[in-house]
């Protein structure tokens, strides 16, 4: 019988405005009941993840790892790999789970080698067995991350929007590049790493050229 494990997902990877956000959480027998709606954040709608990510905070052991634009440029030009980046945050995330609630079994999404997390994780971290699944999500535990971390990156895209005055949109498709143009005529084009993921090609596509961080 399942006796409960941590769920590990992330957010934001793919949008080029806003932070990474990763998020863990622990679902066991006892939190099942109060988890009604729990799955997948990319079947949920926006205000749909944030309803359910206070209802997962209330119930669940959790923790979320957010890396704002600005840090995540810096720690991407030292890192130089989104995969080292992610798990990084993954074993960050894991591991404050972990000193909550104690665990044998972690699931993840299959973002990567998860031996790259399980090298990141601290001393404690590493007894524990680290599973990484194709569409894990369907798992309770990794879709209530994924609701947690779906719901941040939204929360704090919002509020770059409104620090810097306009709305920055989610993903890297169209509406993303009219929002970078206009980004750049408004604030500058040294101030787009205080919003956006620089090693992006969006990046040369707004801004003409590569913008250091």
């Amino acid at each position: 019988m399942d006796e409960g494990h941590i769920g590990v997902d992330e957010s934001g990877k793919g949008d080029y405005f806003g932070p990474l956000v990763i998020a863990a959480c622990f679902v066991g027998p006892e939190h099942l009941a109060e988890l009604d709606g729990v799955k997948d954040s990319k079947k949920l709608t926006d205000s749909q993840s944030i309803q359910l990510a206070a209802q997962i905070r209330k119930v669940c052991p959790c923790d979320v790892v957010a890396i704002g634009p600005a840090k995540y440029n810096e720690l991407y030009a030292k890192i130089g790999n989104l995969n080292k980046l992610l798990a990084w945050g993954h074993a960050r995330a894991i591991e404050e789970v972990l000193t909550l609630r104690p665990t044998e079994l972690v699931i993840s999404d299959q973002f990567a080698d998860p031996s790259l997390v399980k090298r990141n994780l601290f001393q404690k971290g590493r007894t524990v067995r680290l599973e990484s699944r194709v569409r894990a999500e369907s798992d309770i535990a990794v879709a209530a991350a994924s609701i947690l971390a779906r719901a941040e990156f939204l929360r704090r895209l919002k509020m770059l929007g409104q620090e810097f005055g306009m709305e920055l949109p989610k993903g890297a498709g169209p509406p993303v590049l009219v929002a970078g143009k206009k980004f750049i005529e408004k604030h500058g084009r040294d101030k787009l790493g205080q919003v956006a993921k620089l090693h992006f090609k969006t990046t040369q596509q707004v801004a003409g050229s590569p913008v250091l961080s």
